[in-house]
């Protein structure tokens, strides 16, 4: 339009130039549908200002859709991260809230809700959802009869409580009378494929309705924000290409542990993390068990095939692209169409016969208990894309700047008659040379956080590798001139075989950093000892911290080590604190509430 034609309409209208100019200002960043909406919301105004009443439809309340995610590694927020910019992108609002930070009596008030929340150990939610779940399957849920809502679960199925508790989501958000806007999607761990499309189709279920309500909102958008769409320079489709510094063995020749103390180079990356962040590591497969599996199944190692659109030789794709060192369900399924074993069968029909099996083997050695004959390509269709390893990063940057550090457990091992090696830890221990290139981004942790306030006491529970991100938390706790005591709980076979960072946490010590260490070797003695035993000893001057605002935190083994700590803090909050069993656990849930205790285990 001419600004000719511009001052004719502001005339006609009787118009001034600031009202003109004001309303340029508001309709250019709409979309049509959302001016044709706007055209009909002034006509009301116009009508509504001569006594008539607005149309019902100009005047409801807009519907609203709200994207909750339990994560426990950060896989279930990307997914709900990458799902709100989707639906924004569409115009559909959104408000992404994590589970830990959610009322959840808000439930009521809500009209669409996505649940994206993983599973860890035996079936159990992640600790920021743990609340909500809790409350879901409690008496207090209220009946949800005007909630609409969808559930996607991420999980592995070479667990037995595969995706469960977005089963569990699922299932209580049904029984509360809620409505689903499409089915539960379980994820395994290549879920990209799955959940692009599955967010497609709720876009298709949603989008007239949302849209439509979205006009409502006297806040418009049209497209994502800027902070949402903005993609992270490196991150687990984008990593780094960083360089291992150092492989050093930190533990005794006589030790039945090889744990590695590495160092990786993040120089020009521009790559920040914090104390408690998790570093991803992609890896190469052994070129020689990709050779000793191609040998077995007579497939020619230059034969070509597809990879997701991408063509490349089987060799390429097995070393690069593809798990070996993890056996998984829906391999076993696809290999046996051309195994046709019935012994595989067999196992496949029992989930419990088939998960013993699976975890004691690697792909080569069910293809070596079940020869079969089948082409390069039906290989990799019968195979799951490799997934990264997530490592706690063990080192702060206010300390070692350009760097990171981990460490490691070597996995390796004899079984079956061959010699095994594990993916990453084989990868970086063993076969990676320094100088060589290694695949690394940063995965954040904000559920393993040190205290805002540095005078907070904090109580470190981590034995054996899961001592990493306590090294660094004391280096930030050092660089911050923090005041707050801090007390670790370690725990690994032997003194003098395993004390790992021993040099540096004696110097923490002696510094002033670190206020007391409890050491738990389990076969320096005939009897067994570990830290939940450690923390029950002092558990008197444990609960006493904690009553003085500690912060506690766990790293290490999910199955066994985390639940037995956790039964120690029951114990000794109810011996200690005079609280029966109800008492004690409302009062542990009370400091995850507070994030006051926070857990990283694997």
């Amino acid at each position: 339009m001419s600004s000719e034609t511009n001052n004719r309409s502001n005339v006609a209208v009787g118009l001034n130039d600031p009202q003109w100019l004001a309303i340029n200002q508001v309709t250019a960043a709409l979309n049509p549908s959302q001016l044709n909406w706007l055209s009909g919301y002034f006509a009301g105004l116009a009508q509504s200002s001569q006594g008539q009443v607005l149309p019902v439809q100009q005047t409801a309340v807009a519907k609203s859709l709200t994207i909750l995610f339990g994560s426990q590694t950060g896989n279930a927020k990307l997914v709900a991260t990458e799902l709100k910019a989707k639906l924004e992108a569409n115009n559909i609002s959104t408000t992404l809230v994590s589970m830990a930070d959610y009322k959840a009596k808000q439930l009521k008030s809500e009209s669409h809700v996505v649940a994206i929340v993983s599973t860890h150990g035996e079936g159990d939610a992640p600790d920021d959802a743990v609340e909500l779940h809790a409350f879901l399957a409690s008496k207090k849920a209220p009946k949800l009869p005007d909630l609409h809502f969808a559930v996607l679960g991420l999980g592995d199925s070479s667990y037995e409580f595969f995706c469960q508790t977005g089963k569990d989501f699922d299932q209580r958000l049904a029984d509360l009378g809620a409505k689903r806007i499409l089915d539960r999607l379980d994820c395994d761990v290549d879920y990209e494929a799955s959940v692009n499309a599955w967010s497609d189709a709720l876009m298709a279920k949603i989008a007239d309705e949302m849209v439509q309500a979205e006009a409502g909102h006297t806040q418009l958008t049209s497209t994502a924000s800027e902070s949402t769409l903005n993609v992270v320079e490196y991150n687990k489709k984008f990593p780094f290409k960083a360089s291992l510094l150092t492989s050093q063995k930190i533990t005794g020749r006589d030790s039945v542990k090889d744990i590695r103390h590495i160092e990786v180079s993040l120089e020009d990356s521009g790559i920040q993390y914090q104390a408690g962040d998790a570093l991803g590591v992609w890896f190469n497969n052994d070129e020689q068990l990709v050779s000793d599996l191609l040998e077995l199944l007579a497939i020619d190692k230059n034969e070509s095939i597809k990879l997701a659109e991408q063509s490349l030789t089987i060799f390429e794709a097995l070393v690069e692209k593809l798990e070996l060192t993890l056996s998984y369900p829906t391999f076993a399924k696809a290999y046996n169409e051309y195994a046709a074993s019935d012994e595989l069968a067999a196992k496949l029909e029992d989930k419990a016969v088939l998960r013993v099996y699976l975890a004691e083997r690697q792909i080569i050695d069910v293809v070596r208990d079940y020869p079969a004959k089948l082409s390069a390509q039906q290989l990799v269709d019968a195979l799951r894309p490799m997934a990264p390893r997530l490592y706690s990063i063990a080192s702060s940057q206010a300390e070692v700047e350009d760097e990171v550090h981990l460490t490691v457990a070597v996995v390796e091992y004899d079984a079956h008659g061959y010699r095994h090696q594990g993916g990453a830890s084989g990868f970086l221990a063993k076969r990676l040379e320094e100088g060589g290139e290694v695949r690394v981004f940063v995965e954040k942790n904000d559920n393993f956080r040190l205290p805002e306030n540095p005078d907070t006491p904090v109580i470190m529970i981590g034995p054996g590798t899961g001592i990493a991100p306590f090294r660094a938390f004391m280096q930030q706790r050092e660089a911050d001139e923090a005041q707050g005591k801090n007390w670790l709980f370690f725990g690994n076979p032997n003194y003098t075989q395993d004390f790992l960072y021993q040099v540096e946490w004696q110097r923490f010590v002696k510094d002033g950093v670190v206020d007391k260490v409890s050491l738990a070797f389990s076969r320096d003695q005939e009897e067994k000892v570990y830290v939940q035993h450690r923390l029950l000893e002092q558990g008197a001057e444990v609960y006493q911290w904690l009553q003085d605002g500690a912060h506690i935190y766990v790293c290490g083994d999910a199955d066994h080590m985390a639940k037995d700590v956790n039964d120690a803090l029951m114990s000794i909050v109810q011996l200690h604190g005079d609280k029966d069993s109800e008492q004690a656990e409302q009062y542990i849930m009370e400091l995850r509430r507070a994030k006051r205790y926070q857990k990283d285990v694997y």
